[in-house]
């Protein structure tokens, strides 16, 4: 409660600052719209600002879901057979070494300018961070609970299930949650490259006719999705691993 009572201050004294800045420098309203000009535009643009945000957060969503289903499956070809290292392993990399915006246009070109291609562009953003953190939980399971379950004459597919998997839960919903936060860039990012609905269209034909306090709306209304999504997903983990309770250094627990 403390903690939420301390982040509400801290956004209060920074939306603060900010008016505070654009009164005392006087600056344009297409340079920098104050905290209240946006506030208005999202009242005024609320029907627009909800349209374009529901096509963004359906295909953040669906990317999301796809994006953790196939690095899940992913992380445990790698975990299971050799082969699938030697080959799923240099794919997983070039996915990252490629940038994200290069990719964008020739999605869009094969996929089209509906939610078909933005939702791809999220699961590549979200597809390497699932993947890399739920197969380094397989590898770090404890060497005696794998050697009591090879001892007891437990299969690889066993020990697999019911051992390495369920260790290795914390280690996949810290990935979730990276792909949470980062979601919403895959969307958008296409949405940019070419669309004609969601909040990253909102964004650059706002930009164009120099509509500023609309453009920090629609960036707003992302934040808020990155947010919620995010603490989202942080309680499914907090109750999908009820035996990993918090914990946190003596000197924070009483602030």
């Amino acid at each position: 409660m403390k903690a939420l009572l301390r982040g509400a201050i801290t956004l209060l004294v920074l939306v603060a600052g900010w008016q505070a800045l654009v009164w005392t420098t006087g600056l344009p309203r297409y340079l920098l719209p104050g905290p209240l000009a946006v506030a208005d535009a999202m009242q005024r643009q609320a029907p627009l600002l909800l349209s374009h945000g529901l096509t963004t957060l359906a295909e953040i969503l669906i990317g999301l879901v796809a994006g953790v289903a196939l690095g899940g499956v992913s992380a445990l070809l790698l975990a299971r057979f050799r082969t699938a290292r030697r080959w799923l392993m240099p794919l997983l990399l070039v996915s990252q070494a490629i940038p994200v915006f290069a990719l964008a246009p020739l999605l869009v070109l094969w996929l089209g300018y509906g939610m078909a291609s933005k939702i791809a562009m999220a699961v590549l953003v979200i597809y390497f961070p699932v993947t890399t953190a739920l197969f380094d939980g397989l590898r770090r399971t404890d060497p005696g609970w794998l050697d009591l379950a090879r001892t007891m004459g437990a299969s690889p597919a066993a020990i697999l299930w019911s051992i390495r998997l369920p260790a290795a839960l914390p280690a996949f919903w810290s990935g979730v949650r990276v792909a949470a936060a980062v979601a919403p860039i895959g969307a958008v990012i296409g949405e940019w490259v070419g669309s004609s609905s969601g909040l990253g269209y909102l964004m650059l034909h706002a930009n164009a006719r120099m509509q500023i306090d609309l453009l920090f709306a629609a960036v707003l209304v992302l934040g808020m999705f990155a947010v919620t999504l995010y603490a989202a997903v942080d309680v499914l983990a907090r109750r999908a691993l009820p035996w990993q309770p918090d914990t946190q250094p003596a000197e924070d627990a009483n602030p």
